[in-house]
């Protein structure tokens, strides 16, 4: 793994090619990111699911839907979004990312944020604050400015799967802060 990486193609080189800890034993399809290469709005998610790992591809699963249609909310055209995940293989049973796998993919969550420059970070749930923001504890729909980007924390997709209640405050969140992604 290299240190410095000049462009994504780069970083998702060494992400395929990568061993550094055991989920590279038993994941399917490592799952790198989707969208697009220069975003206004970067989505940081936590880890791939089944159907993540079983195509390659960052929320394409009942998560994802809820995802697309939050970006449709947001008013985003796709040239103006990307996502990844804080680690790029599949946990077994879905089980959050543990600190050992965090910490091996730091290196590529760090250096895809560096390459797509995005304006605004969104940090979808705890796993993604936990890896970005390394102890810092942030309040749901705060915007932070964190390591020269503005940051949002949401609730992940799959949180408002399990509590549709939890949508109303999700917008409530967004409409807040439409002002950094919409040039109005």
């Amino acid at each position: 793994m290299k240190n410095e990486w000049t462009t994504l193609e780069d970083v998702e080189k060494d992400i395929l090619d990568c061993t550094a800890c055991p989920l590279s034993e038993t994941v399917i399809n490592k799952v790198v990111r989707k969208g697009s290469d220069e975003p206004k709005v970067l989505f940081i998610g936590e880890a791939p699911g089944k159907n993540e790992d079983d195509t390659g591809v960052p929320f394409c699963g009942r998560a994802g839907k809820i995802l697309d249609e939050l970006i449709e909310y947001m008013g985003l055209e796709s040239s103006e979004w990307a996502v990844i995940n804080t680690i790029k293989c599949r946990p077994p049973n879905n089980r959050n990312p543990n600190k050992k796998e965090l910490d091996c993919c730091k290196p590529f969550l760090t250096r895809q944020i560096q390459l797509l420059d995005p304006n605004l970070i969104v940090l979808l749930g705890n796993t993604a604050e936990k890896a970005f923001c390394s102890g810092h504890k942030m309040e749901w729909g705060a915007v932070e400015m964190l390591e020269g980007k503005n940051v949002l924390k949401i609730f992940h997709p799959a949180a408002l799967i399990y509590t549709k209640s939890r949508t109303e405050d999700q917008h409530r969140f967004l409409d807040e802060n439409r002002h950094l992604w919409k040039n109005e």
